[in-house]
Formats: C-alpha cells, sequence, structure tokens
C-alpha cells in the first residue's frame, strides 16, 4: 500500500474515532460539563486550533488524478493532497515579496501576480501554502509523540506507586538517569542513530519527554493506593490488575487530558530547534526558519519565509496555551465553577 493510501485511511480513522470520542463525551456528564467550561472560557483558542486541525486534514487527503491549474489541466503522476489542489498551480521562477506583481531580483513579470499573499521561496514555491501545509506536520508532531509518551508515563509511572519497593526503585532509576542527560544531546543521539523520519523525530521526542508526566502519575497513584474505597475493592478481592485499571487508571485521565494538551507547545518547539540544527522534520515550520536564516542577511533581505513560519507557529502555540489553561481550569475542581 502507498504511502498516500495509509495517510487517508489514517484521516478515515481518526475521524471515526474523533466521532466516537463526542458521543463518548456527550453521553458523559462530568465530561461534557467540562466541554461547555472550555468553549466558555476560550472559544478562540478552540476555533483557531480546528482550524489547524482542519487544514492538517485538507493535506493529508491525497489521490492521483488531473489537477487544474486554472488555465488548463494537467495530469499527476503523484498523489495530490487536498490543500495542494484548492491553490492549485502556485509555482514561480524564485524570490518574489508578498503581494508582489515582478520577480523579487530580475524583476520579471510573474504567472500569478499579486496572488502570493506571503511571496515565494528561492525555488519560486508559495510560502503561503507551505505555511499552511506546516500545520500537518506540527500537529503529527505533537500528538503521536504525546500518544507515545504518555502511555510510555503511565506504563512506568502507575505499577511504580500502586507496588512500589523494588519496582518502584527500578523505574526511579531508569527517570533519574534519562533526567540526568541533557535532552538536545540525547535527541540528537537517536535521531543520529536511527535515521532522520517524521517517526524517528516523534520516537526521540517521545523518550525525553514522558518522564516528566511519569513522575506525576506515580505521585499521584501513590496518594489513590490509599483511598478507601481502593482498600474496599482489595477487601472484595479484586485483582491487583483490576483495581489499577478501574480504581486507579480513571482517576488520572484529567491528568492525561491536561499534560496532552500542555505538552503539545513544547514538543513543536523542540522539533524546531532540532530543524535549526539540521535534523528537523521536511515540511515543517521549523525547517522553514532553518533554511531562511541565510535569506535574512541578503541584501535586501529576503524575510517573509521565516515570517511565514512564525505566524503559523505563533498562531498554534498560543492557541494551544490558551486552550490548555482552560482545560486545566474547567478539569481542575478547585478551579472549576458551575454554570
Amino acid at each position: 500500500m502507498e504511502s498516500w493510501m495509509v495517510s487517508n485511511l489514517v484521516v478515515a480513522v481518526l475521524l471515526v474515532g474523533g466521532a466516537w470520542i463526542a458521543v463518548a463525551v456527550s453521553r458523559h456528564d462530568i465530561w461534557r460539563a467540562a466541554v461547555q467550561q472550555v468553549w466558555k472560557r476560550r472559544p478562540g483558542a478552540v476555533l483557531v486550533v480546528c482550524v489547524y486541525v482542519l487544514l492538517a486534514l485538507l493535506d493529508s487527503v491525497a489521490w492521483r488524478g488531473n489537477v487544474d491549474t486554472g488555465s488548463d489541466v494537467v495530469a499527476q503522476h503523484e498523489a495530490v493532497t487536498l490543500l495542494e489542489r484548492l491553490f492549485g498551480d502556485a509555482q514561480e521562477k524564485s524570490y518574489s515579496a508578498p503581494l508582489a506583481d515582478i520577480e523579487f531580483y530580475d524583476h520579471s513579470p510573474l504567472k500569478h501576480p499579486g496572488s502570493h499573499l506571503f511571496g515565494t521561496d528561492i525555488l519560486g514555491g508559495d510560502v503561503f501554502l507551505m505555511t499552511l501545509k506546516g500545520a500537518r506536520v506540527a500537529l503529527l508532531i505533537g500528538g503521536l509523540t504525546s500518544l507515545i509518551a504518555i502511555p510510555l508515563a503511565l506504563l512506568f509511572g502507575i505499577p511504580a506507586g500502586y507496588f512500589g519497593k523494588r519496582i518502584d526503585d527500578v523505574v526511579f532509576f531508569i527517570m533519574s538517569t534519562l533526567a540526568s542527560i541533557p535532552t538536545l544531546l540525547l535527541l540528537i543521539s537517536i535521531t543520529v542513530a536511527l535515521g532522520r523520519s517524521t517517526l524517528v523525530v516523534c520516537f526521540a521526542l517521545a523518550v525525553t519527554s514522558w518522564v516528566g508526566f511519569c513522575r506525576i502519575a506515580r505521585g499521584e497513584t501513590m496518594k489513590l493506593r490509599e483511598m478507601d474505597y481502593v482498600h474496599a475493592a482489595r477487601l472484595m478481592g479484586a485483582s491487583e490488575t483490576t483495581i489499577i485499571l478501574r480504581h486507579i487508571l480513571p482517576n488520572l485521565m484529567h491528568l492525561v487530558v491536561i499534560t496532552f494538551v500542555l505538552m503539545f507547545s513544547g514538543l513543536v518547539l523542540s522539533e524546531a530547534v532540532l530543524a535549526w540544527l539540521g535534523i528537523g522534520v521536511n515540511g515543517s515550520w521549523g525547517l522553514m526558519i532553518a533554511k531562511a536564516k541565510d535569506e535574512l542577511s541578503r541584501d535586501p533581505a529576503v524575510w517573509w519565509n521565516v515570517g511565514g513560519a512564525g505566524v503559523g507557529l505563533f498562531g498554534l502555540l498560543l492557541a494551544v496555551n490558551f486552550l490548555g489553561d482552560a482545560v486545566r481550569d474547567a478539569l481542575d475542581p478547585r478551579t472549576r465553577k458551575e454554570s
């Protein structure tokens, strides 16, 4: 199966999973009230994040076929995403300033004058299109890495906090060892050893990101194991696995949701740092910024590449941080207010 088919299948699974989660949340009073509180507190942040998610989905659905360039129809032998089809033919010869009618250096007329909102890069690619396409990479880095790091933290943190003794000693030793290694050095070592790809970068970021939440899960589990309902379940003959799955893990889910939202920003910024060092992910905002560092030293400077990536990165991280604050307030009983 080709990569674009896999991407389409993943999008279908995500849409089905999202619909299932929405239905499950709507049937649960606590989670439904939390969603309502988040919307009431930060509707703008929710809408902005939804726009980024929509852009990522549009750039993930692809198929082979003809592309309308505006003047004619061109047959494509490789799969083209829906987002790229919406832009059609946006290619120029080289640099052009935002909304310009002529090229930046030789002043020759553009094929599409005044249509490039963020200008074009050295290869003539539309910077605005590349900025929109960066949303998919950012959500993939933040989302996929979180889905690796959080289960890993729970896998180590819950047994360490619940059983204690030697299991706790081993887990604490692993956490202390990873925490003592410089994060950037560990990231570079993993990506160099396994190769530079999106999945490898996500794995490398996950390995360096799970320790913090593992400490939280361990400490919270140590508190929950002493609760009366846990003692009652143990006296009634419930197994340790049953107690963990039915009484410990559900009471950690609010921390999982909050950690997922707040971890996202740090992961996207970490990828930008890796891109600056030359081991980022193709198509990311970090790679756009890294490539633009030499363009800023030109005379005159080509600033719109880093400007487009900066706008995309700033908008997403600001919205996610606001959303994270709203989620934390909605799920924290000390700050949650009844409407």
